[in-house]
């Protein structure tokens, strides 16, 4: 791709708020009225046949709270908490055995936090007997993990290393101090940089850095300082996000003050920046906030139209069941999602009573199955083929979703998507949409709008 030029009246005119789409139905649907004998029936008739894992494992702990923080997180510097933490993780995962095949193969895990490095190089070598006794690993498995830079050690470099983890991802939000005063994430441009080189010296396949704008104090001019300095580090990915500001859901947040925050506009010049800058040095927008460069292998499956995306981003392994450990993770089947108890002492009860720590579920409809099919091949492809759709979903494409197809004529107007003999295309610029355009598959879109972030 060459550089995107962004058509600020065009993103003004389509911005709003919306799902981020890491599953359909959202985790808003998920309630604790669900059958739990069904869940249990389900699980156990999967077992019946080998399936591909994509397993996550949530490591809720940190040491400091950053404000803007979203996560489901436990704050505390005491960090021999982590090894009754890890006693549970291994009792869920022994609970999971009636229910996998013993043939399944994971070809993905990914560890997320929290802070996974929070754990000492042992613990992350307990981790790793506890995962190997109990998974059997693809050969070209995709294994991953989040750093925090500030408390990494090469010796935690080393102990993920002979987990298998090659794809490394850290957030720097932003390398101004005063930025980082105000969110209370102090954390040095040396720091980063020595995480940086750490990682490339164990030959890691990947590295991804997050940056977050709409964050106090930023500007456009010093944005863009630390996204030039970023670059130079020469990761293989960038996730840039839209800093989405929700008091009223995360405590955290009441310690930023909005008087401080860049105004919309300002936010809006920010995305026009990093756009164009990070495509004008060789990343691909491979939409939803995530630049890749163009060997790397998210913008080669998206060429490819294979690529995925699940709870854990986009992925490039598709027809996985994903099996989640930890507090507050979600795990997916094609059938129903479920998640784990959001506060710790209950997620213990339940697994003291040898139960499985479900606290909410969903359970998929057809209309849910065909709708997250096409929202994620909009969303991953940059195109929807009615033909194609028609034949994998058993449906006429055109006629089923009529009313919503009638719908993008003012996108394809504005430029946002073409539609040519019965395939729907995505634009350049509608990529920095696709949130807006993929709601118009949701039908659920119009509820609880505003417990969503902006999307753009």
């Amino acid at each position: 791709m060459n550089t995107l030029s962004v058509n600020l009246d065009l993103v003004r005119k389509y911005g709003g708020q919306g799902p981020r789409y890491t599953s359909y139905p959202t985790a808003l649907k998920f309630t604790e009225e669900f059958e739990s004998d069904r869940l249990i029936a389900e699980l156990k008739e999967k077992a019946q046949s080998p399936q591909k894992l994509s397993l996550y494992c949530h490591l809720p702990f940190c040491e400091s709270m950053c404000w803007f923080c979203g996560c489901t997180k436990i704050v505390s510097k005491d960090h021999s908490k982590a090894e009754p933490y890890l006693d549970y993780l291994q009792k869920e995962i022994d609970l999971y055995k009636d229910f996998i095949n013993p043939k399944s193969q994971a070809v993905q895990l990914h560890l997320g936090g929290g802070t996974p490095n929070y754990l000492s190089p042992d613990q992350i070598d307990r981790l790793t007997d506890i995962l190997s006794q109990n998974f059997h690993f693809h050969e070209k498995a995709e294994r991953s993990v989040e750093l925090d830079p500030r408390r990494l050690t090469q010796e935690h470099i080393f102990a993920f290393r002979k987990m298998g983890i090659t794809r490394a991802s850290f957030g720097v939000q932003d390398l101004n101090p005063i930025v980082q005063k105000a969110i209370n994430r102090i954390q040095p441009e040396r720091t980063c940089y020595e995480a940086v080189k750490w990682i490339r010296d164990e030959n890691f396949e990947s590295l991804n850095i997050d940056l977050i704008y709409g964050l106090p104090f930023q500007t456009v001019s010093s944005f863009e300082k630390t996204v030039k300095k970023v670059i130079k580090w020469n990761p293989d990915r960038f996730a840039i996000f839209n800093y989405a500001h929700v008091p009223w859901m995360m405590k955290g947040q009441t310690l930023i003050k909005e008087s401080d925050m860049p105004t919309p506009e300002t936010k809006l010049e920010m995305l026009k920046m990093v756009t164009e800058l990070l495509t004008s040095h060789g990343y691909e927008y491979i939409g939803m906030d995530h630049f890749a460069k163009s060997d790397d292998e998210l913008a080669k499956a998206q060429k490819a139209k294979t690529l995925q995306r699940n709870f854990q981003g986009y992925s490039t392994w598709a027809d996985t069941d994903i099996y989640a450990f930890g507090l507050s993770s979600i795990s997916q089947s094609d059938s129903h999602y479920r998640q784990n108890h959001k506060a710790l002492p209950d997620y213990y009860k339940a697994l003291d009573r040898n139960e499985l720590p479900i606290a909410k579920a969903l359970y998929t409809t057809e209309d849910d199955r065909i709708r997250r099919e096409t929202i994620m091949r909009l969303m991953c492809d940059l195109e929807l083929n009615y033909a194609k759709l028609s034949n994998k979903l058993g449906i006429d494409f055109t006629d089923y979703f009529s009313s919503e197809l009638e719908s993008f004529k003012e996108a394809e107007s504005d430029g946002m998507v073409s539609i040519n003999n019965d395939v729907l295309t995505v634009s350049d610029m509608g990529r920095l949409i696709i949130r807006n355009l993929a709601m118009k598959f949701d039908a659920y879109s119009k509820q609880n709008l505003d417990r969503f972030s902006k999307t753009i």
